[in-house]
């Protein structure tokens, strides 16, 4: 019998809570003492010659002004300090090559939120079978939604605990994101096939062995544009279009530098509330498709794609107009809502949770090549979706995406492998590389 070999794992597990009013308003504040505080921070770190900068001397200015600004103090003191650490490791990030350099944060751009960085400070406490009880500093006791089984009483210890949490507010609300650190089995090898994986836009993961996965919703409307709201049913698309008209109309009457009346900010929240639920939909798409990929093979082979560069604006300047560019934004539009960083994400960390290895190959040709002949010949793919092989040897057809994702599986089979990104191969960056970090 072989012997269990166990391993630390972290992860997050995100509720919803449900909040009073005054709670929520309390929050509210806390998230905009956040916010104010780190762009504060970044003004006097920028403003100081690079001699006198050091992290004793931020902390200090950060106790200075939680004692002179009273709007600044709703903020809790390890919050606080949670804001310092979180700006200096981006400042880490950004000289080691690895992200830009942080900057100001602006109020309608910015994810509110609140760091709580002290898991003894949460008291949980399940009290329902589908409600748990947590305590938020300066806020008091509050209900969240129960889930998932949490190590909380006599089920937490040294290894297995709650570290801490992150109060983050989107359009439905706010939810509380735990920081969960476990002691678990190493898994063994996945045993299970090699497969290659294309990400597309009209078939959202084109498999190489036949089995694709389609979330079952056409990317495009009958008059042939795309469709950016997808995953939202008829009647909710109606309703975001009267919400959509109903804020341009009232969007009219404000003049310049006029502040933005109440109800043109309802309005803009239950627009934000539909596109909330639309990103939901997708996240518990992309969580399930991922997990069963995880679970069915051992090796998963993806392209790497610099999605930064493919969603650019065609616009061009004025000297030099771009061409087509309505199809280019149409294009870019839908790569954004098939987010398919976060699905690489995804099965980076559950290949790995699963025994399992994903790797990444490099992207040129992919799509150009025939996956039966191994030649590139013009005019092969015809559309978005067709391909057919123009060489009089071959003549091999099928999906465009199909034939993408057998050559990625080629390339990895015959040695032509970019970055090994998880699971049993070693990660290794290249220098200079800047993986998408959240800020």
């Amino acid at each position: 019998m072989n012997e269990l070999v166990w391993e630390k794992r972290q992860f997050g597990h995100r509720a919803r809570l449900a909040l009073t009013p005054a709670q929520a308003r309390l929050i509210d504040d806390q998230a905009h003492a956040a916010r104010t505080m780190w762009n504060c921070l970044h003004d006097w770190w920028t403003m100081l010659p690079k001699d006198k900068r050091s992290l004793a001397a931020a902390d200090a200015a950060i106790r200075q002004a939680r004692k002179e600004i009273d709007w600044l103090g709703v903020l809790p003191a390890q919050a606080g300090q949670a804001v310092l650490k979180t700006y200096v490791q981006a400042w880490k990030h950004c000289w080691d090559g690895r992200a830009d350099a942080p900057n100001f944060k602006a109020r309608l751009r910015t994810v509110m939120s609140v760091d709580i960085p002290q898991g003894r400070d949460l008291q949980i406490k399940r009290v329902h079978r589908r409600w748990g009880m947590v305590n938020i500093p300066k806020v008091g006791r509050v209900r969240f939604r129960w889930t998932k089984d949490l190590p909380v009483g006599k089920l937490a210890n040294r290894e297995n605990r709650i570290t801490g949490a992150r109060l983050v507010k989107d359009g439905l609300g706010w939810h509380i994101a735990f920081r969960v650190q476990t002691l678990e089995s190493k898994p063994e090898p996945h045993t299970g096939p090699e497969i290659g994986i294309d990400a597309g836009v009209n078939l959202p993961l084109a498999l190489s062995d036949g089995n694709h996965q389609d979330h079952g919703r056409p990317a495009r409307l009958p008059d042939g544009t795309a469709d950016r709201d997808k995953w939202l049913n008829p009647d909710e698309k109606a309703k975001l279009l009267r919400l959509e008209q109903r804020a341009a109309h009232r969007k009219s009457f404000r003049k310049p530098k006029e502040r933005i009346s109440n109800r043109l900010n309802r309005t803009y929240d239950q627009i934000k509330q539909l596109r909330a639920r639309a990103t939901r939909r997708v996240v518990d798409w992309q969580h399930k498709t991922t997990t069963n990929l995880a679970r069915a093979y051992g090796t998963l082979v993806v392209e790497q794609l610099n999605i930064e560069n493919m969603v650019k604006s065609a616009r061009g300047t004025i000297e030099e107009p771009g061409k087509n560019v309505a199809q280019k934004s149409g294009l870019n539009r839908s790569i954004s809502q098939e987010a398919w960083g976060r699905t690489v994400t995804m099965l980076t960390y559950k290949a790995a949770r699963h025994g399992g290895t994903l790797v990444k190959v490099p992207a040129p040709g992919t799509s150009l090549r025939c996956s039966a002949c191994g030649l590139t010949t013009a005019g092969s793919r015809e559309d978005q979706a067709t391909f057919v092989c123009k060489n009089p040897d071959c003549g091999w057809s099928g999906n465009a995406d199909w034939n993408a994702a057998r050559n990625i599986l080629h390339l990895y089979r015959i040695g032509l492998v970019a970055i090994p990104a998880a699971g049993r191969a070693v990660v290794r960056r290249t220098r200079g590389a800047k993986p998408a970090t959240a800020r």
